[in-house]
């Protein structure tokens, strides 16, 4: 078995990784590079078309999935909940959007692709159904981690993989996302600490609490649902939000028809519904429908909304905004793009107060070294990281190869 890294060997985002055993080749992960823009024709890296068995996408976030659109039509496997999340985004993303069907990865069940066993292990990550890959051929055993961390709500996944790790790993393929980023001692904070967070920040704002986040980070979806429960306000989702919510299949998950969750649709949105005729799917999420005129600009301080840009025109001609907080929840990098500088010049022409409340989607470098020493490969492979050299602190077996190299397991 070979494999090289065809992008992501020494940077975040755009992962595209391919294996080859007896002529035949599968792509794990075919990720968009995370500066790359949405109508941009992306960079797809160059490889053998005509041998490739299947893709496998280890998790549903664009930078490892946003090259599907370019690969060729073979079968594409991924967790079944992912595959349904990114068909219910597509009609409301700007990116090319193609979501084949393909076998559904299934928490420890084996499946077979030509000579490739793969064996998917379900971990905790910011994106829902996320999974870690052991891939096996010419008797040799390839695991990659994927993205992964253990302080969300399905940490003891990967607690449990580290507990009872798979054996005689020949090369791990470890993320390190947070290498440089995050103190080596840190402890992130839990989804469970960020909803005392939220609380705080609720009390705090005298009218309209704004919470600017992904609507497919299912993990802050509940936290900030749950937040709102304590707080005694009632969550404003979009159609989106809660196209994506009911996209999980998850009963546990909040849903649209849930007491204390509130659905109202911004004017471009409605643009959308009436343009694509979606009148079923607002039916089926306006049991407690509200609208901004009528109720959020009346008792503001009884709602959280789920906030997109999409939202700034209206909430001002609705004037909701008096004693309202922006509450950005996303990865604080964005606060330095320009998308993010036109909200927060409406968000100070606003007189609205503002919080980052976050934790991250990917290990800390302790719980990265914790995760390579119990799996004890013979080799560790870096990937998704701008620092690949410092997994040399974590680790003593470790291998960098650059992008384009091929390297036997």
């Amino acid at each position: 078995m070979k494999v090289r890294i065809l992008r992501g060997a020494s940077e975040i985002g755009g992962s595209c990784v391919e294996v080859e055993s007896s002529g035949e080749r599968l792509l794990i992960d075919a990720g968009m590079p995370l500066d790359m823009p949405a109508e941009a024709l992306p960079n797809v890296p160059l490889f053998a078309e005509e041998s490739l068995r299947a893709v496998l996408i280890s998790h549903p976030h664009l930078d490892h999935y946003g090259l599907l659109p370019w690969m060729p039509p073979v079968p594409v496997l991924m967790g079944a909940a992912g595959r349904r999340i990114l068909r219910a985004a597509a009609p409301f993303m700007r990116q090319r959007a193609r979501i084949p069907d393909g076998p559904d990865f299934v928490h420890r069940r084996p499946m077979q692709i030509g000579p490739f066993s793969i064996i998917p292990f379900i971990v905790d990550h910011s994106a829902y159904d996320a999974y870690a890959l052991l891939v096996e051929a010419d008797g040799k055993r390839l695991f990659y981690s994927g993205d992964l961390r253990t302080h969300g709500r399905k940490r003891r996944l990967v607690e449990r993989l580290i507990e009872s790790p798979p054996k005689d790993i020949d090369v791990l393929m470890l993320e390190g996302t947070s290498l440089g980023r995050t103190a080596p001692g840190l402890r992130p904070l839990s989804e469970s600490d960020l909803v005392g967070e939220f609380v705080h920040a609720f009390a705090e704002t005298d009218g309209l609490a704004l919470v600017q986040t992904s609507a497919q980070n299912i993990d802050r979806m509940v936290t900030v649902y749950r937040a709102c429960q304590k707080a005694n306000r009632t969550l404003v989702l979009d159609l989106y939000a809660a196209q994506i919510l009911e996209a999980t299949g998850n009963s546990r998950v909040p849903q649209s028809h849930w007491d204390g969750i509130a659905v109202a649709i911004p004017h471009q949105q409605r643009l959308q519904i009436k343009r694509n005729e979606w009148f079923e799917a607002l039916a089926r999420h306006s049991r407690h429908r509200i609208y901004p005129r009528t109720h959020l600009a009346r008792t503001p301080s009884n709602y959280v909304l789920m906030f997109r840009p999409i939202w700034m025109a209206e909430l001002e001609r609705a004037g909701c905004l008096d004693g309202s907080s922006l509450i950005h929840s996303q990865w604080p990098g964005y606060l330095e793009r320009p998308a993010f500088a036109e909200v927060d010049a409406w968000r100070q022409r606003n007189g609205m107060d503002f919080h980052q409340i976050h934790t991250s989607g990917h290990a800390s470098p302790r719980d990265l070294q914790r995760f390579a020493v119990a799996l004890n490969p013979e080799v560790l492979v870096p990937i998704h990281t701008a620092r690949p050299k410092a997994v040399h602190e974590l680790y003593s077996k470790v291998k960098c190869h650059a992008d384009g190299e091929w390297w036997a397991v």
